[in-house]
């Protein structure tokens, strides 16, 4: 019991070390860079605001969300607070502005987080087609991936073929370099993973899961999750060059021997800092890799964020 307790004495000292970390590095550096101050006067409507004939698909910095169809996940009050990592409909969080959607799926199709379930897959489409039926010129990237330790469902690469049809854009190395206007009307890249069935093959209207990367680490340590990022976004080829999107998530996960397991206090630990972390990508010299960046529960201040930097891209400021 003794051993326990001072365990757990220890994890709080190591939390309370890496938050000051963080402020102390905030205080210290700030949260300025180029396009920082950029703000979108219609956030439904970023891409459009900022030209699509100018936007090439490599200099975007696309806001995106982590575990995003988990609003409903669990039982309320119950189960919920230790998955859910976004309050906001998908419809809702692109209007906010996201443009990445990370998507997590079992054999029945329904949405899931570990051992928790939500919705049908079909609503995540009908919110993503709702959204695009009322915008012209917003390209998004939808994940959808087979959750660990569950089955692919059956036929599910037909089945998203069948439901997006001519919104898609197909698996193509050249999309990197090619603009919005150029894409139009085809509005979506869809990157499928699924854990046993056949990858989409280039040509495919799915990308495969190639396509998007990233270097996950499980961790609710704010300071070494930020490290860990910088450090593993500076080992990527530069957004000009590479044929693949690499997604930094702005997230820290809870742990099951700390006594704070809902999501939403562990990762409020970063939350904040998303500025902080552009700001020490310009001074790590490693901003020109930045591509997707996601949160738990997004807001505006992100969005921003993200299209701020996407403006100086555009205008060659950064």
């Amino acid at each position: 019991m003794g051993g326990q307790v001072s365990k757990q004495v220890q994890r709080r000292k190591a939390i309370s070390t890496e938050k000051k970390t963080l402020c102390d590095l905030h205080q210290n550096c700030g949260d300025q860079f180029p396009g920082s101050d950029y703000r979108p006067a219609d956030r439904k409507n970023w891409m459009a605001g900022l030209n699509p004939e100018k936007i090439h698909v490599n200099k975007i910095v696309w806001p995106g969300t982590h575990d995003s169809a988990t609003n409903k996940i669990g039982i309320r009050f119950i189960s919920r607070p230790f998955a859910q990592c976004q309050k906001l409909s998908i419809y809702n969080q692109l209007i906010k502005g996201a443009r990445v959607i990370d998507i997590r799926i079992q054999e029945d199709r329904r949405v899931c987080h570990g051992i928790l379930v939500s919705y049908h897959i079909d609503i995540v489409i009908k919110d993503v087609k709702r959204y695009l039926s009322e915008t012209q010129s917003e390209i998004i990237i939808l994940e959808i991936r087979t959750e660990f330790g569950h089955k692919d469902p059956a036929g599910f690469d037909k089945f998203l073929v069948d439901q997006l049809g001519d919104l898609l854009i197909h698996q193509d190395d050249r999309v990197f370099n090619k603009t919005i206007a150029e894409l139009l009307p085809k509005r979506i890249i869809c990157i499928w993973k699924p854990r046993t069935s056949p990858q989409p093959k280039a040509g495919d209207p799915l990308w495969s899961a190639g396509y998007l990367k990233d270097h996950w680490i499980d961790t609710d340590l704010p300071s070494t999750k930020l490290d860990s990022n910088l450090e593993k976004l500076s080992e990527q080829p530069p957004v000009l060059t590479r044929k693949f999107f690499y997604r930094v998530e702005n997230t820290v996960t809870p742990q099951g021997d700390n006594p704070i397991v809902c999501v939403r206090p562990v990762t409020g630990r970063i939350h904040g800092y998303a500025r902080l972390f552009i700001n020490q990508c310009f001074s790590r010299g490693c901003a020109d890799k930045l591509q997707i960046f996601s949160t738990d529960f997004i807001d505006e201040d992100f969005v921003d964020a993200c299209v701020g930097l996407t403006y100086a891209r555009i205008e060659g400021k950064a």
